[in-house]
């Protein structure tokens, strides 16, 4: 199975990992290691990539999988591995792995710097204007010791999003303007940087490790889903743990 690595200083003890969509038994626009089972795949062909996740990554408990909805709702994972609606979960157990799905929204990873409790978010544009990363950081008793992994998004030259969006952004946090450029040719239309939006949002709040940032799922078709290019598309997941 091929994994992204967080390149970043957490704690040891800490494991992290996004998927990508080589591996898995899922076909046609679904083709690889699709997890989400929400998008019209296969149910038996999800329940497989699932398992060959944990199977391969050797988790003794079963992932919080998420009912991801767009909003700001951080729980803690459950052993039980009921699924439920969040877009985003913590955890202070050890083995006990937080998960979030993507395909081109923003997973955000997050462990203290004692590597006691660790935490998973789903940040898309809805979620990230709503303060959905503040609202994690607040579940942390010390931001400033705080590591946090930008995992593979939409890159800045393929987010394309209308003026509507732009504002507000701005109208929460006047600096926001600097991760918009202007569409060429495209009155109203703004590229936008997804990770210099996380990364202002986080250090407004105290974060100062902030790491990732260096991906596009919409432009690397051969290893990532996105929903935007492809419409119909399986999720990759992002997960943490304490060992």
């Amino acid at each position: 199975m091929q994994l992204i690595l967080p390149d970043w200083n957490a704690p040891r003890g800490v494991k992290a990992f996004t998927t990508t969509r080589f591996d898995g038994v899922s076909g046609g626009a679904y083709k690889g290691l699709n997890l989400g089972d929400h998008v019209k795949d296969d149910p038996e062909h999800v329940k497989q990539n699932r398992q060959i996740l944990i199977d391969e990554l050797g988790l003794q408990r079963n992932p919080q999988w998420l009912s991801q909805v767009h909003g700001i709702d951080i729980i803690e994972a459950k052993v039980d591995g009921v699924c439920l609606e969040a877009d985003g979960c913590w955890s202070q157990e050890k083995g006990q792995a937080c998960i979030v799905m993507t395909a081109d929204c923003l997973p955000v990873l997050f462990a203290d710097g004692d590597g006691k409790r660790v935490a998973a978010v789903h940040a898309g544009w809805r979620g990230l204007l709503d303060g959905i990363l503040e609202q994690a950081v607040g579940g942390f008793q010390k931001p400033e010791n705080l590591h946090v992994w930008l995992g593979p998004a939409i890159g800045p030259d393929a987010f394309e999003v209308g003026q509507e969006v732009r504002d507000q952004f701005v109208a929460v946090q006047a600096q926001a303007n600097q991760a918009f450029t202007p569409v060429e040719g495209s009155s109203g239309k703004f590229l936008a940087d997804i990770y210099q939006l996380a990364r202002q949002r986080l250090n407004s709040v105290g974060v100062n490790f902030v790491s990732g940032g260096e991906y596009c799922t919409y432009t690397d078709a051969e290893r990532f889903y996105s929903y935007r290019r492809d419409g119909v598309t399986g999720r990759m997941a992002s997960l943490i743990w304490i060992e």
